[in-house]
């Protein structure tokens, strides 16, 4: 007979437990542990996630009621309200930062080979941040304005296979472009991003690189045309312009950039876009740009599946704490989505896996047939045809 443990277990198996004690010890997370282990949050933060868990009680009494089922993910018994509480605020956030940082090249590697369909050659990546309205009152070091808190989150996604490639959390006033600044990318790679990151010489550093990148323009950006390409007569294409930016015309070598302006049919309006790729047809660009709404859909899912709208600790290190694990959780199940032959959508995976969190089954054999029976191993004809 094949044991197996609960689906839980096998999610969090996904990254070895060298790599995770690695975390712990690189920031010294049990230096002065006294009864909770860093895993031992670890696994009831995630049980947050995954399991729709709103508060401290629903945490601790949703792994009381599954006690006996713990011993295999590698604790003792669930954690007290204040225990977990206390260790929100004082463990290292940075801890599941690193862990999410290994998980995001472990599933990368491993997950390469399957994909969506892409049609771009370049890696695309969008860069975006989303921002998660807070109590100003309760959260008085999240400060977004000066009536209104949030947390930001500012996000790398991989368009090829729409997985975080890397995150930084700010509070809610801190500037997308600020943190872009910081950003390093590899030489030929492809960036689309809104206007909020117009940064003229951070686009001239991007050019230096290698890096390309698809953005808007500011109406209020001014420019000289040096060279207009001609277009088809019936495309949605209207201009394909190489400019000059009126903020470099002091500059020795200054950056040439294409405009193109295309015709949205179903508005009936106009939307240009600018870019360092003088190569590309401008049909390529506009389609370059429209994949950016991967990141916005991955916003939308990691908000509607995972406890990353509300917060279970009012203090900076339980925030972020809580926001780099639902991070990590939606990494899992993004790698168990690109590994499935079964054709779930994010949100319905996390819907699902939430009702089968502590259930006996192999993992793989749910996730590519998720309505199929498990085999009744209690049958006495199937004992019949396994002793044979």
């Amino acid at each position: 007979m094949v044991q197996v443990s609960s689906i839980f277990g096998q999610i969090l198996r996904f990254f070895p437990r060298t790599v995770f004690d690695a975390a712990v010890h690189k920031h010294q997370g049990d230096k002065h542990a006294k009864g909770m282990t860093c895993l031992g949050q670890f696994i009831a933060l995630m049980f947050c996630h995954l399991a729709g868990a709103r508060s401290l009680r629903e945490i601790t009494g949703g792994l009381a009621a599954s006690e006996g089922k713990l011993k295999h993910l590698g604790v003792d018994r669930a954690p007290a309200r204040s225990t977990l509480a206390y260790a929100n605020e004082h463990r290292p956030w940075q801890i599941y930062r690193t862990v999410f940082e290994d998980l995001v090249q472990v599933c990368r590697v491993e997950s390469l080979a399957q994909h969506r369909k892409f049609r771009f050659k370049h890696p695309l990546l969008s860069l975006d941040s989303t921002v998660i309205p807070v109590c100003l009152a309760m959260f008085d070091w999240a400060r977004h304005s000066k009536t209104k808190g949030a947390v930001k989150v500012h996000t790398v996604l991989d368009n090829r296979s729409i997985m975080p490639h890397y995150a930084v959390i700010t509070e809610g006033k801190t500037a997308d472009v600020t943190v872009a600044r910081g950003l390093k990318f590899e030489p030929g790679t492809l960036v689309v991003m809104d206007r909020g990151y117009e940064d003229h010489a951070w686009w001239r550093k991007l050019t230096a690189d290698g890096v390309f990148f698809v953005t808007r323009l500011k109406d209020s950006t001014n420019y000289t045309i040096v060279e207009e390409r001609p277009q088809p007569a019936d495309s949605l294409i209207l201009r394909d312009e190489v400019i000059l930016l009126a903020s470099e015309k002091d500059s020795e070598k200054p950056m040439r950039l294409r405009r193109i302006e295309i015709l949205l049919e179903d508005k009936q309006e106009t939307m240009v876009f600018v870019t360092n790729q003088l190569t590309l047809a401008a049909s390529t660009i506009s389609a370059i740009y429209k994949d950016r709404w991967q990141i916005e859909l991955f916003f939308k899912t990691i908000k509607q599946s995972l406890r990353i709208k509300s917060f279970i600790g009012t203090s900076e290190n339980a925030v972020r704490t809580q926001i780099w694990t639902a991070l990590i959780a939606i990494v899992l199940l993004r790698y168990l989505q690109l590994r499935s032959t079964w054709k779930w959508s994010l949100s319905n995976l996390a819907a699902m896996v939430r009702y089968q969190l502590f259930v006996y089954r192999d993992l793989w054999t749910w996730i590519n047939q998720p309505f199929q029976p498990p085999v009744d191993l209690d049958d006495p004809q199937l004992a019949l045809e396994l002793r044979a």
